[in-house]
């Protein structure tokens, strides 16, 4: 399903639902970060997706890594919380969806790179790198968050 991100955007669409989702910062030993290439906006992302009636929002991670990306991960942290109410993403269903998502750190326990119907790439990415891709704002705030080792959680 396509969808459009509208990020502090006066013209966009106002909010009809809000899903709790996850996203996951994950880097291998080089220090490159984990990201995917997303199939319904053609932005690269962290990992990451809606949280399951009855699953935890880690639980979801760990699940949500491995569909899109094949590794298995644990999760070792909170990065923060992103709860903008200008972030909001305009599904082509009609449903406009209020930006509700907790971002973890994670490691690779098993598994293998591959993508998914959700992620057209999977790439580790070094830092230096990141300019040179097509990142939506608020998931560039996350990988900042994530590569920074913030002594807290962010709270927003």
């Amino acid at each position: 399903m396509a969808r459009v991100d509208y990020f502090n955007d006066p013209e966009a669409p106002e909010a009809n639902s809000i899903v709790p989702s996850v996203t996951v910062v994950t880097r291998n030993t080089a220090g490159e970060i984990l990201l995917i290439h997303k199939t319904d906006n053609n932005l690269w992302a962290l990992p990451g997706g809606g949280v399951d009636v009855g699953e935890s929002a880690p639980d979801a991670a760990v699940r949500e890594t491995k569909e899109e990306t094949g590794f298995d991960v644990e999760v070792t942290g909170l990065v923060g919380t992103y709860t903008n109410p200008a972030h909001v993403m305009a599904y082509d269903d009609g449903e406009v969806r209020q930006q509700f998502s907790i971002c973890f750190t994670a490691r690779i326990v098993g598994g293998e790179l591959r993508t998914s119907s959700e992620s057209k790439e999977v790439a580790f990415v070094d830092p230096s790198r990141l300019d040179e891709l097509k990142i939506h704002p608020s998931m560039r705030m996350r990988i900042d968050h994530g590569l920074a080792n913030l002594p807290k959680p962010y709270l927003g």
